[in-house]
């Protein structure tokens, strides 16, 4: 029996790295989804490898029609017709944009997939139609619209029409918010010009692949026009991040899993739901142990007790964070995003600090800066949008002082989401679960049902800063604590708060698990009650019940409420 020839590796079976130059066996490459082992570079895709990695199998093709119009007849080293059609002959595409009708994991959606192959991805009439079928199509339907972007931006063959392509494609975008159908976006490299400028960046999830680039003008125009060198990774994914104007950066091979979680955020749970949890909260101030304001103070503030993410991660599924205030900026003091309590999907937003110094510094000490709050008016509106209920965990000293909060607009930022969870149209729940710090904790209080844990405080201004200002010195700090009244048991029994979570003994941070276990049951009953009022409802009652705060005081003459 004569053996089976080994076949010589011929040179079509590896790949060059366009970026590294490093020499990758072209099996391996496809099975890593086109990304480079070496240095992690993502290639482009075709629509078809993108619809064959991200949608389950048994999807649908929408047909449109081919760019067969010259509008300008125009003309520059070759006639715009023959460039179509030989876009038409190297693709096998009649445009730069595929519309599919499919799932992922199960879950329904409209996807339209641009093609950088085709004339650089540019935005010309026909491209803007599949764009706004896309819509259509998901509207009509009721489902999430995916858009997975690469163009060099408007097609300047077909002039002032292109043009009109970002207002028509705008439009479209601007229906399926009426309509408060979720819309994802996939930034792929590049994405500029008029698709950046329009439905590309109206997505309610903005997710950029690794290292791809987006932006209005291109770098090379930029620095024509202004003279200067551009900064290192200037319009990168990672810049695009760290200047709010995306929610996450999202490797190839996690696309599916976390587009299969957003997806999820349509299924809602039965009537029944969290029918089997049983209310931890106390609601009689007389059940509350009492000890001095000071000691309550310091058990607020330890650094080990379970921040906004240890409670996420604790009591959420499928978490997605979302990130970005979408002017300019990201705050690392408010995280936010959506998940499933339960099996119900909601929106949690929260202050974060940290449990070592790295952390605590890192997080601005969980004093938000204006663009924290912008970020959770962003979030808000959202869950708005999509009829999600909200979840608020404070833990603040306050908001961020300094001379750029107050350039950036901090009372304005504050003021403008006091105003919006004042008709946010879905229930709201606050936990106060450390500090509960001035304007900075009551921009994201506002709720239909306000909590705090045992063992924290909820103030108008620190005891420091009280004892500074009234005793002339921060050493009486301790007196001002117990003469604000800033404990849990006289902020139920004046109304401010609805219940008191109870921690376990010694406090959340001798066992931060089992104190976050008393958090969520005290989330799910507090949704329990309210999942089933109206948007009205819920926006007259959360008006009374701030409505009538201090007024007994007022009536009585008495500072006890």
């Amino acid at each position: 029996m004569r053996a089976t020839a080994r076949r010589e590796p011929r040179a079509e079976d590896w790949f060059v790295c366009p970026e590294c130059r490093g020499v990758i066996y072209r099996k391996r490459y496809q099975r890593l989804l086109s990304v480079c082992s070496d240095c992690g570079a993502h290639g482009r895709l075709d629509p078809s490898e993108r619809v064959a990695q991200l949608l389950d199998e048994g999807n649908r093709t929408i047909s449109s029609a081919h760019t067969q119009h010259d509008p300008l007849g125009f003309v520059d080293q070759h006639a715009y017709p023959d460039r179509l059609t030989r876009a038409v002959a190297s693709t096998g595409e009649p445009t730069a944009v595929r519309v599919v009708e499919g799932h992922v994991e199960g879950a329904e959606l409209v996807a339209a997939i641009m093609d950088f192959r085709f004339m650089g991805g540019s935005l010309g009439v026909a491209e803007g139609e599949a764009i706004t079928t896309a819509a259509e199509r998901a509207l009509a339907a009721r489902v999430p619209l995916l858009l997975v972007t690469a163009s060099g931006g408007a097609r300047m063959q077909e002039g002032v029409l292109s043009l009109m392509q970002m207002a028509k494609t705008s439009g479209a975008m601007a229906e399926l918010d009426r309509a408060g159908l979720l819309t994802v976006s996939l930034v792929t490299d590049p994405t500029y010009g008029g698709v950046a400028a329009s439905f590309a960046t109206l997505a309610d999830v903005i997710v950029a692949e690794p290292r791809a680039r987006m932006g209005f003008a291109g770098p090379r125009v930029i620095e024509q026009t202004i003279r200067q060198e551009l900064p290192k990774g200037f319009q990168t994914a990672d810049f695009l991040l760290k200047h709010g104007a995306v929610d996450a950066i999202w490797a190839r091979s996690e696309l599916r899993v976390l587009l299969a979680r957003l997806l999820a955020t349509r299924r809602r749970p039965g009537a029944g739901w969290g029918a089997d949890v049983v209310d931890p909260v106390i609601r009689d101030p007389e059940l509350l142990d009492t000890r001095p304001a000071w000691e309550t103070v310091l058990l607020a503030r330890d650094p080990r007790r379970p921040t906004a993410l240890d409670h996420i991660g604790h009591w959420l599924d499928g978490f997605v964070e979302l990130r970005g205030d979408r002017l300019g900026a990201d705050c690392p003091s408010v995280v936010g995003g959506v998940g499933r309590l339960d099996g119900q999907p909601v929106m949690v937003i929260g202050h974060q600090k940290g449990h070592t110094t790295r952390e605590l510094v890192a997080r601005q000490f969980g004093m938000p800066s204006p663009a924290g709050y912008r970020k959770a008016a962003r979030l808000m509106r959202l869950a708005a949008k999509l009829g999600l209920p909200v979840v608020t965990l404070v833990d603040t000293p306050g908001a961020h002082p300094g001379v750029e909060a107050e350039e950036q607009g901090q009372a304005i930022a504050i003021a403008e989401n006091l105003r919006l969870m004042c008709t946010l149209p879905v229930p709201i729940v606050t936990v106060v679960t450390g500090e509960g710090g001035s304007g900075g904790a009551l921009a994201l209080g506002i709720a239909d049902r306000v909590l705090m844990c045992a063992n924290t405080i909820y103030s108008v201004i620190s005891p420091e800063g009280c004892a500074a200002i009234l005793w002339k010195s921060a050493s009486e700090a301790s007196t001002a604590a117990e003469a604000l009244r800033i404990d849990g048991r006289w902020l139920l029994g004046s109304g401010v708060v609805d219940g008191v979570v109870p921690e376990p003994d010694g406090g959340a941070q001798e066992n931060p698990s089992a104190a976050s276990e008393l958090v969520r049951r005290a989330v799910v009953c507090a949704l329990r009650e309210l999942r089933g009022a109206s948007a009205d409802d819920l926006i007259v009652r959360r008006g009374a019940r701030f409505r009538r705060y201090g007024l007994s005081a007022v009536d009585n003459g008495s500072g006890d409420g």
